[in-house]
């Protein structure tokens, strides 16, 4: 895995310093585990979240990463959810739900353990599956950034710093470290379940543009990612607050009105950014072009409607100058 930059890791990460690591059991975590220990992580707590969706499987990959946590002598932080009522209840596919879930469990382990930031697995080809999943959902080039290797998400009341070492790297050099260092990990047979949208995207779309346009188009791809997460980076720099600074609710950004008055005031590029921003703080998941323009509609000098439902039925309103999720 020549492409991780160490000494950068290192410097912006010190090793003697206490750090969350999610840990599922498969390859690319269970890599990410060994490569952090190897270099010297001492201070690891290694956050497993149980999704109850494989029975005894589930269980038994709790068991397994417990047991790789003591192995390496490092902490060991066991969480549940039962995904499947979850997504039920809030009308979210399983994905989605199993992503809310472990989060909510990152943040909570992040307070109660008085450490606040997280190293995940995700690689390469995570990216490209990602930037694609978006780009057909109808995402602006917001989506195209796809999955930062440094980033910060607010989840609840906790600021989660999430660190992706592995972004450049692909999945075949992960395997192949995982050969070289003879590494132990549990395989998930849902992998192959083609229903879930990322599975048919990485296993059915990516070979069959490959074979089409006779290419490897990973590389392109994660490459317009990264010229994405730079042009947004400055992006979000010129974005002044669009939130109502009168709202009781200003101060917290998760609960926060839009401004009509400030939304007009900006660019059409801007707008879509500030409501793409302000829907991501109300946990809106899933967002896609039309839903933004949706929102948008609503801060028209024309518009004669006051009132548009998000999916999931969530309405949104506009009163006194200020647009709110109800």
């Amino acid at each position: 895995m020549q492409l991780i930059e160490e000494k950068k890791i290192e410097r912006d990460f010190p090793a003697s310093a206490r750090y969350l690591i999610g840990v599922s059991g498969g390859r690319d975590s269970v890599a990410l585990l060994h490569w952090l220990v190897d270099l010297g992580y001492e201070k690891l707590i290694v956050c497993h979240l149980n999704h109850q969706l494989r029975g005894q499987s589930s269980d038994a990959d709790a068991r397994f990463v417990e047991k790789l946590a003591g192995k390496y002598q490092v902490d060991f932080e066991l969480g549940a959810a039962n995904v499947r009522a979850l997504a039920k209840k809030k009308k979210m596919s399983i994905e989605t739900a199993a992503r809310e879930a472990r989060y909510s469990f990152f943040a909570k382990a992040a307070k109660r353990h008085r450490c606040h930031t997280i190293f995940l697995a995700h690689h390469a080809d995570d990216l490209v599956e990602t930037l694609l999943i978006n780009l057909f959902r109808g995402a602006g080039s917001a989506g195209l950034v796809a999955i930062r290797e440094s980033s910060t998400r607010r989840i609840d009341d906790v600021e989660l710093t999430i660190v992706r070492p592995f972004l450049p790297v692909w999945r075949k050099e992960i395997d192949s470290y995982v050969r070289e260092h003879r590494l132990r990990f549990r395989e998930d047979a849902t992998n192959k379940n083609l229903n879930p949208l990322r599975n048919r995207v990485r296993h059915r779309v990516i070979p069959y543009l490959e074979k089409m346009l006779g290419r490897n188009i990973r590389l392109t791809i994660s490459r317009a990612a990264t010229i994405a997460g730079e042009d947004e980076a400055w992006m979000d720099n010129q974005l002044p607050d669009s939130t109502d600074a009168d709202s009781p609710a200003a101060a917290a950004p998760a609960e926060a009105a839009l401004s009509v008055a400030k939304l007009r005031a900006l660019p059409i590029a801007l707008q879509r950014r500030a409501i793409l921003k302000w829907l991501r703080a109300q946990k809106i998941s899933e967002l896609g072009f039309d839903v933004i323009e949706r929102v948008r509609s609503l801060a028209d000098r024309d518009a004669r409607v006051a009132k548009v439902n998000l999916p999931k039925d969530r309405p949104v309103r506009r009163r006194a100058g200020r647009i709110f999720l109800e």
